[in-house]
């Protein structure tokens, strides 16, 4: 079955596009073997402490592999990344610009004092989203790490701090059950 663009309703078109996208991205990149527990929970309400340790677990297996330095945890991040997160669903739009305006700076400078002080500083984003297998830890760093720009920031050398924000539901509308978004802020000061 082939799908013409012009047969898929517009208002499910961005949707059916992210899937297809992070379907391939998920298929085309090998994934290492991995000793990260939960990195394939379908995060819930309840798991997304757990969603979030193996989120973590898999983007530094991923740094390890190309020998570069732990991320640690960062709490000031996390929250800018769990509010982005929660945004975009409760707001149904997916962007690293919000539809109000607001930047990554932006969130992280109103939102938390993590660049307060900072002579220097390096930040980034990663968004995503999946649907029930798409929507596990292990399926979103796939897609992360074959997507060039994604994947930049996660094997970044200057980037030392990460918050991982995780929601469930999806960021756009027409999706069902099973859908979960994803941000993670990277960080790195001076």
């Amino acid at each position: 079955m082939s799908l013409r663009p012009s047969s898929v309703p517009r208002r499910l078109r961005p949707v059916l596009t992210s899937l297809i996208l992070a379907l391939t991205a998920s298929l085309a990149v090998p994934a290492l073997a991995s000793a990260c527990s939960d990195a394939d929970i379908i995060p819930t309400s309840r798991t997304i402490s757990k969603a979030r340790a193996a989120t973590l677990c898999l983007l530094n297996e991923q740094r390890a592999a190309h020998g570069l330095r732990k991320l640690r945890p960062h709490s000031a991040l996390e929250r800018a990344a769990q509010r982005y997160a929660h945004a975009m669903v409760r707001g149904r739009f997916f962007g690293h610009v919000s539809p109000s305006g607001s930047t990554l700076e932006e969130r992280i400078r109103r939102g938390t004092r993590y660049l307060a002080g900072a002579l220097r500083y390096q930040i980034g984003e990663n968004i995503g989203w999946g649907v029930r297998g798409l929507a596990r830890p292990r399926a979103i760093v796939n897609a992360w790490m074959a997507s060039p720009g994604h994947r930049a920031n996660i094997l970044s050398r200057a980037f030392r701090e990460v918050g991982i924000g995780i929601k469930p539901g999806a960021p756009v509308r027409g999706v069902g059950r099973g859908a979960v978004t994803y941000t993670n802020e990277f960080g790195a000061r001076a």
